[in-house]
């Protein structure tokens, strides 16, 4: 069995917490039963040799497998890891989402996407990753009665996503630290409408108003602090063509939306002048996670 899960873009500038889309960039797990338990790591990670010991997809597809079959399984599992970790995208979110699903899989039930969902939410609390991850598009998510709701809207193929990933890690919970306790009425009231028209720009490919939409006063700034690079990278990805440029999560990756016809001189642009930090163009993911039977 296989399953990809594709990184993700979460916050959106106005949207904290709540709104997130998907990426074609993807995490790949391959399973199969044998008789004793084997890992191999790919790509992101594979020279982390704790990983095999302290494995996050482990230590989740364990609890699900043994919750539906009542036993301990032994498997072959090879990660192919594309997505980077702690640089905003999703890695963590992937890592869940495809634990939970291939649990489902392998103890022999279809993993229907509400129920990978809903089960993601019991390891990851934030529904603006885990729910693009899921479904794959533009979404709008919430958390009501311990449920995740999440609304999707499909991206056209005319947009690309131009990300620019540096080569610092920025945890969530550090970059969370700096956001203070309390908000004044106006920049909270500044959120709801912008992340409100935001979403609203999407729904109708509106796309020329992203950059309006995508004013956030609560938390983006802050973080971006972190590194100051990003105040010169998002203003010159503007004076190039970007039509929205945000951070991507807490960080440290920067989301640049731009016309397909764009994307390319956007991308060149940013690499030359950030040379330490890795530039590429990718298309929205619309379909989620995806599972096959190799």
């Amino acid at each position: 069995m296989n399953i990809i899960v594709p990184a993700t873009s979460a916050n959106l500038g106005p949207g904290f917490d709540s709104l997130g889309l998907a990426i074609k960039l993807y995490n790949s797990v391959n399973l199969e039963f044998t008789n004793f338990t084997s890992i191999s790591i790919n790509g992101e990670g594979s020279d982390n040799i704790t990983l095999k010991k302290n494995n996050m997809f482990i230590r989740i597809f364990n609890e699900i497998f043994k919750e539906l079959t009542g036993k301990k399984g032994k498997f072959r599992i090879v990660f192919d890891n594309k997505i980077p970790f702690s640089r905003g995208l999703g890695s963590s979110s992937a890592v869940i989402i495809s634990a939970i699903a291939s649990a489902y899989e392998m103890a022999g039930f279809k993993a229907e996407k509400s129920v990978v969902l809903n089960k993601a939410l019991v390891y990851e609390n934030h529904p603006d990753n885990i729910s693009p991850a899921v479904y794959g598009g533009f979404i709008s998510a919430i958390v009501h009665n311990d449920a995740v709701y999440a609304n999707k809207i499909k991206i056209d193929d005319d947009i690309k996503a131009v990300l620019v990933i540096p080569d610092v890690p920025m945890s969530t919970q550090q970059s969370r630290s700096c956001l203070p306790k309390f908000y004044s009425l106006k920049d909270c009231v500044n959120n709801i409408s912008h992340s409100s028209f935001l979403t609203t720009c999407f729904a109708q490919k509106k796309y020329d108003l992203l950059k309006i939409a995508a004013i956030d006063m609560l938390h983006e700034e802050r973080r971006m602090q972190n590194l100051s690079e990003l105040f010169e990278l998002r203003k010159l990805a503007y004076e190039n063509g970007a039509i929205m440029s945000t951070l991507s999560g807490s960080g440290s990756c920067f989301l640049n939306i731009a016309y397909k016809q764009d994307a390319k001189n956007l991308e060149k642009k940013l690499a030359a002048t950030f040379p330490k930090f890795k530039v590429a163009t990718f298309s929205f993911d619309n379909e989620g996670f995806v599972v096959s039977q190799s």
